[in-house]
């Protein structure tokens, strides 16, 4: 072989294999879908088509990075539309059925989402139910006491129009005007920052990357694995029961219909972003550009008038091309 090939060959499996590299792929992927969009119409690079994008990007955002921790320790979590729908129905019943504080209702809702994630972490950790069942079945639990709590009817927040606020309001744009940033763009980018510090800096993160990558090898340390599986599946159900009230105050209800297919799109933004389906490899950033892609080109597809039936099309297409890039990538590795 060439001696100045083979350097040349490393140094490019090496970009390939880099998460940074994988990032701004991800990034400039972005960037070209706005591109094309703004390009195709004029409607799309509007202040106030930008601002509904951030402001879907929130809900999904918040549910992929919970997503993003049981996908990098090996797992899978298709319960989480759910449970966000769950969070969002028990916050009601609090502030609106018990007239409690609107933040007792917040955490009301959190709390449902951590007790439906713990309940999964027992199932899968204990009585070692696969991920892919344990959460499926916690789809359809989840689904139905939303639907039993609120006796099939949305519940609204007639004593509470502050709740609202904590979606669609604007702290920033109280300040400065000409910036009306929602607050659940805020809230999505405080839980992005903490998500990341519990990934990158805390045992909880350094154990979740230990699952994905070797279970058994982990378990031989002497580390409690099924211990550290149920705080993984507690984090993503916080982030779920999170998701939950932002949801259910940016439309000033609990809808307990809504919420199932809103997995498929945290995961696939968590995928997109570079988190690698086999577990052990995935980033926060990257999750988060990933939930933009998703918001971007559904908004984009909407605004150019194509079917709905298309964008679920269009939306499985690029799952699958990136699942292939990070199939491409491992291997390279």
């Amino acid at each position: 072989m060439n001696p100045e090939i083979a350097p040349r060959t490393s140094l490019t499996r090496t970009l390939f294999r880099s998460d940074a590299t994988q990032r701004l792929l991800a990034f400039a992927g972005l960037i070209v879908l706005i591109v094309v969009f703004s390009i195709a119409s004029p409607y799309f690079r509007t202040e106030t088509n930008f601002l509904s994008i951030a402001l879907a990007t929130a809900v999904n955002g918040v549910l992929a990075l919970g997503v993003t921790f049981v996908i990098i320790s090996g797992g899978i979590d298709l319960s989480i539309g759910t449970v966000m729908t769950f969070g969002a129905v028990m916050s009601a019943v609090f502030i609106t059925n018990w007239n409690l504080p609107v933040p007792i209702g917040v955490l009301g809702g959190i709390g449902a989402g951590v007790l439906a994630g713990i309940a999964n972490g027992i199932i899968i950790a204990k009585l070692k139910v696969p991920p892919f069942i344990a959460t499926l079945g916690m789809l359809n639990v989840a689904k139905g006491l939303s639907l039993v709590i609120s006796q099939v009817h949305p519940i609204y927040y007639p004593t509470a129009p502050e709740f609202n606020q904590i979606a669609s309001g604007s702290i920033i744009g109280q300040i400065i005007p000409a910036l009306p940033i929602p607050n659940a763009v805020l809230i999505l980018i405080v839980a992005a920052a903490v998500a990341s510090i519990i990934l990158t800096k805390t045992v909880l993160g350094r154990y979740t990357f230990a699952l994905g990558s070797n279970e058994e090898a982990t378990r031989l340390s002497g580390v409690n694995v099924d211990v550290w599986k149920i705080a993984i599946y507690m984090v993503c159900g916080a982030f779920a029961g999170l998701a939950g009230v932002l949801i259910a105050s940016r439309i000033n209800s609990a809808q307990p219909a809504l919420g199932q297919g809103y997995e498929l799109d945290a995961i696939a933004a968590a995928v997109i972003g570079g988190t690698s389906l086999a577990g052990g490899e995935g980033t926060i950033v990257g999750t988060i550009i990933g939930a933009f892609i998703i918001s971007t080109l559904g908004n984009g597809l909407q605004i150019l008038s194509v079917p709905q039936e298309w964008q679920t099309v269009i939306t499985g297409v690029i799952i699958i091309l990136a699942v292939y890039l990070d199939i491409l990538r491992r291997r390279a590795a």
